[in-house]
């Protein structure tokens, strides 16, 4: 007897990374290498290795749960969603629609992002929507929308990277974050191509780099002006690409020079000869890329900081031509087609602007409502958060763990405990789910098919491979019966295709159109870039036309034209300001947070798995031996971080990897070692991205260890 195989993605990163799935013969499923899918070529990272272990009944919710006297227990699924229904109908009841908030995830396939956003704003009614992803790449896209007209992560396909002549890498630890990347990134130096990292910490991928830059934490927009400073001041503009595809250069170039390298040094602690350097670097080949990820983005200037690398970019022609550009490595596995089609407070499908009157009729009509009936844009996704308990009431949230993940975050939690009623609908119970007055579980990556969109923007397909456990549901059925329960009988259908082939309408002529991709295509093609519209209507039926009428997707962007009414990219000028809260004599060291390799985002489904927590058990507080001798600090010890928000406890881990005046945490845990009840709220104007990157505090020794 064969045995089958299914073609599949990972669960995790915006890699997406491809994979083969086969029947155990104990049950459950083995991954093996898929050499056919281009992003990764069959690397795996250990996270993607041991994704089936989250698939076993004893690691994942596999029945619905509801709150009696104070504790979770079974119920039916009846029950269950007539619960959910009841309290947001009674919340809509006394306090109007805008009174029940819907949170979502960067993790959702499209059809589940699209479905929820379209429950929140038909059935619901409500403007209050926003999604985890608001934490990922929202201050790149953000600076994206305004310099190009388009926001998606990566202009142009991975395989790109090692074709180009230098990358400077701002903020990113792909070696631990998304390990199958950096084969990119050997390859680019194996081709004689050249890598410059910016981190404050010396990482795993910093190691790799020809040039490591560390500034300080949360200068980054300084560090960029004062690069743009030397381009101009060397004459290594190129005078032609402003002249003929950019607007907006003079203001710019003025901002820029307010920005001298020895003003920038004493911001960054960047010494100028290796600002000099890195002008040469990247300027000297004929093409190159700056590509950024949370370390610029995550701060109350993201949107700037980005919009900073962009200027220099656009200044030296590096945008819009082959093998040069700038690029955003989004974070969560669905992050770029989960706002494209309707989590973020502020778009709908296709992503259009709620704002847009053509974009409202475009969508109502496939929607069949009435485009009044839509609500305006809600808040954002912190200041949803915050909102918990006073002006929203009740809180359906799906796939996403603030309790861990968002800043504040023992703000966020005591917010979440104060609503009248909270429903969640996760595979595990996370620790958000277990605050919840009703827990729904449901499907996950290989117990269900769906589409998601990697970091290049290329749609992909994910194939179910195991059957569900009996106690299990899909998102998709979960919304569909509480729509059911509203009185909205139809337009919220189960199947994934079903919901596609409805998402492809509403986001045809949309900036993210994916009207001219099916699941065939999906299947047949390893994935299609948008935007990809469908043929002209005379042009045959979309399974069946000749192929010449087929559109072939877009890998790279803006070779032509950019995406703004005049075809040109906008310089926007940028100006230098410090984070919002700088270190004083009662918080005198920088904190800053991130990942690491074993561990994923709120660790909710990695944290389940031995192999992972074997490789990392638990929270540390990373600091350079000068700091820790002034502290009298061991390795091990359990040092105490304190900022204006709270307090955190976790190991020392001494290293010179970091640098004197900042210390880092891993925000994956929990508990006492939570980094983020450490964050700061801040948001960036533009993006609203809360200041992840950079805040204030003290330390103490707790323990000897």
């Amino acid at each position: 007897m064969e045995t089958s195989v299914t073609p599949t993605h990972c669960p995790y990163c915006a890699l997406q990374c491809g994979m083969n799935l086969t029947p155990a013969a104990g049950g459950g499923v083995t991954v093996s290498e898929r050499v056919d899918f281009p992003v990764n070529r069959g690397a795996l990272c250990g996270k993607g290795r041991t994704a089936p272990a989250l698939l076993s009944p004893s690691l994942r919710l596999t029945e619905p749960l509801v709150r009696r006297d104070g504790v979770l227990v079974p119920t039916t699924w009846e029950d269950a969603l007539d619960r959910v229904a009841e309290g947001l109908t009674r919340t809509r009841t006394e306090h109007g629609p805008d009174a029940c908030g819907v949170f979502g995830g960067g993790g959702l396939t499209n059809e589940k992002a699209y479905a929820l956003g379209k429950f929140a704003r038909v059935v619901l009614g409500t403007s209050q929507i926003d999604y985890n992803g608001r934490f990922c790449m929202s201050s790149a896209a953000a600076a994206g929308n305004k310099a190009f007209g388009l926001d998606r992560g990566l202009p142009f396909p991975m395989e790109d990277i090692p074709k180009t002549g230098c990358v400077i890498l701002v903020g990113s630890n792909l070696a631990e974050t998304m390990p199958p990347a950096l084969r990119y990134f050997t390859e680019l130096k194996e081709n004689g191509g050249t890598l410059i990292v910016i981190d404050p910490r010396r990482t795993r991928t910093a190691e790799q780099a020809d040039l490591h830059l560390a500034p300080r934490p949360g200068t980054d927009l300084a560090l960029a002006l004062g690069l743009l400073h030397l381009v101009v001041s060397q004459g290594r503009t190129d005078e032609a690409f402003i002249e003929e595809r950019t607007s907006g250069w003079e203001e710019t170039r003025a901002a820029a020079m307010a920005h001298w390298p020895e003003y920038v040094e004493r911001i960054t602690g960047v010494p100028v000869p290796q600002l000099r350097d890195a002008v040469r670097m990247f300027c000297e080949p004929a093409t190159a890329m700056v590509l950024t990820a949370r370390g610029p983005e995550q701060q109350s200037k993201g949107t700037d900081t980005v919009g900073a690398w962009i200027n220099l970019c656009l200044a030296t022609g590096r945008s819009g031509r082959p093998y040069s550009g700038y690029g955003c490595l989004t974070g969560q596995g669905n992050g770029q087609g989960g706002r494209e089609h309707g989590q973020k407070a502020d778009q709908l499908p296709g992503y259009r602007k709620l704002t847009d009157p053509d974009a409202r009729r475009h969508v109502a009509g496939v929607w069949g409502v009435d485009p009044d009936s839509l609500p305006g844009p809600g808040l954002s996704a912190y200041e949803l958060l915050d909102s918990l308990g006073s002006s929203i009431r009740s809180l359906l949230l799906m796939g996403s763990n603030p309790v861990v993940s968002a800043p504040r975050a023992g703000h966020i939690q005591q917010r979440l405990e104060s609503l009248d009623f909270l429903a969640v609908a996760d595979v595990v119970l996370s620790d958000t789910a277990a605050l919840a007055d009703v827990v729904l579980p449901v499907t996950q990556w290989a117990e269900e098919t769906g589409t998601t969109t990697n970091l290049e923007g290329r749609v992909l397909l994910r194939r179910q491979a195991v059957t569900p456990p009996e106690g299990v549901r899909s998102d998709l059925y979960v919304l569909h019966q509480l729509a059911a329960r509203a009185g909205v009988e139809k337009g919220f259908p189960v199947e994934p295709e079903e919901v596609f082939e409805e998402l492809r309408r509403a986001s045809a002529g949309g900036i993210a159109d994916y009207s001219g991709i099916t699941y065939r295509r999906l299947a047949e093609e390893n994935g299609v870039f948008w935007p990809c519209p469908a043929p002209a209507p005379d042009a045959g039926d979309a399974d069946d036309r000749p192929s010449a009428s087929v559109h072939p997707g877009s890998p790279r962007l803006f070779l032509d034209r950019f995406a703004t009414e005049d075809g040109r990219a906008r310089f926007v000028p940028v100006t230098y300001r410090p984070i919002a809260e700088e270190p004083d004599a009662e918080y005198p060291v920088l904190l800053t947070t991130g990942r690491v390799v074993a561990q994923y985002q709120s660790g909710a489904q990695t944290r389940r798995v031995d192999e992972l927590n074997a490789a990392a058990p638990g929270p540390f507080v990373e600091l350079h031996p000068r700091l820790a001798a002034r502290l009298g600090a061991a390795e091990g010890d359990a040092i105490t971080v304190v900022s204006r928000r709270g307090r955190a406890v976790a190991p020392a881990r001494i290293t010179t990897a970091i640098r004197p005046d900042t210390v880092f945490m891993p925000f994956h845990w929990p508990g006492e070692g939570r980094a983020n009840t450490l964050t700061n709220p801040a948001l960036d104007p533009v993006s609203r991205m809360p200041e992840f990157k950079a805040c204030a505090v003290r330390l103490e020794v707790a323990v000897r260890g």
